[in-house]
């Protein structure tokens, strides 16, 4: 029988792959935005530093020293959980990700996806497609730059135990999605997801380790799942791994989160501590408009918490680091965990 034998969460947002001096790259995106989410209503930029100014001495934060501390504080984290990868070995990973608008668009988007093609591809990035993103956005350039190698790279997908988990989803009563192949548009295939290819090259490091990719809803309504549907989704995924008649040892991995575009700590705080405690109740029944926006990758934390539910493998945070990008708290919390 297979056996869950590692977990571990990681954010996986832009400003790891930004230079700290750069950060406020992002930060102009922000004052841009007309509609930043924030425990339930929903702000301008000038709204939302007008609300937040008297929480936290934001200037403070995002001076570039401190900015620079919190950057080299994230890449020990990441290189740590590339080593305990390596060091584990797994047979499998299973990646717990949020599809945005990558593979899935308006006409469809499905709540929960299984992926049981034979393999997934990371598509290599071409100099004409960074220089079309970078003229959008710099920022979000250097990040996708950082999540797609030169190269194509093919990784081979466990297809039985991905059918395994789509059988098991259907007996626990989850009208889940699949996929078999993974999509195209004129410019050819389309690559999987920032959430996973994150995950190849920072984690993996491109080594060519078996993945099932399992993508979630987050971030576009109507149809985002609760946290409680995502923490029974987990449970799920959990005993389908635990039944599936291989003999091979399996990881899981949360990936994005948690607080983000605009850093939240309380929330952070209640969230982190709740699933390293196995506090059920309070995972689920966090709010479902607390997670908006990037926020809402905490729910791929969620899942694979419930993944794990049922194993003895402890939580441990490796690191919580908030990476304020601007005056009104704008910016990415990092939170980077293992569960051994």
């Amino acid at each position: 029988m297979a056996e869950i034998i590692y977990g571990f969460g990681s954010s996986h947002g832009p400003l790891l792959s930004t230079p700290p001096e750069k950060w406020d790259l992002r930060a102009a995106d922000d004052r841009k935005n007309p509609s930043h989410p924030f425990r339930g209503d929903f702000y301008t930029w000038p709204e939302l530093y007008e609300h937040r100014k008297s929480e936290n001495d934001f200037e403070k934060e995002i001076e570039i020293g401190v900015r620079e501390g919190r950057a080299e504080r994230n890449h020990k984290s990441l290189d740590a959980l590339a080593d305990k990868f390596e060091e584990v070995d797994p047979d499998i990973c299973v990646v717990v990700g949020d599809d945005q608008h990558e593979w899935f668009q308006d006409q469809v988007q499905p709540s929960f996806t299984v992926y049981f093609g034979d393999e997934v591809i990371n598509t290599g990035l071409t100099q004409e497609a960074y220089d079309a993103m970078a003229q959008r956005s710099l920022g979000l350039a250097l990040s996708l730059a950082a999540n797609h190698p030169p190269e194509d790279h093919s990784y081979p997908v466990p297809t039985g135990l991905a059918h395994r988990i789509i059988e098991q989803a259907i007996d626990d009563e989850f009208d889940i999605a699949t996929s078999g192949e993974q999509p195209s548009n004129e410019k050819g295939l389309i690559g999987v997801g920032h959430a996973v290819g994150f995950i190849y090259r920072r984690i993996l490091r491109d080594k060519p380790v078996p993945v099932i990719p399992i993508l979630l809803n987050t971030f576009f309504p109507p149809n985002q799942p609760t946290p409680k549907r995502c923490y029974e989704f987990g449970q799920s995924i959990g005993r389908a791994i635990r039944s599936w008649g291989e003999d091979k040892r399996v990881a899981v991995c949360a990936s994005g989160g948690v607080s983000h575009f605009v850093i939240d700590e309380e929330f952070d705080d209640r969230l982190l501590k709740a699933m390293a405690a196995r506090d059920v109740d309070t995972i689920i029944n966090e709010p479902n408009h607390m997670f908006r926006s990037g926020t809402s990758e905490t729910k791929n934390w969620i899942t694979v918490s419930g993944i794990l539910s049922e194993t003895s493998l402890e939580m441990n945070l490796l690191d919580y680091v908030p990476c304020y990008r601007s005056e009104a708290g704008t910016g990415n919390a990092m939170a980077f965990a293992t569960w051994q």
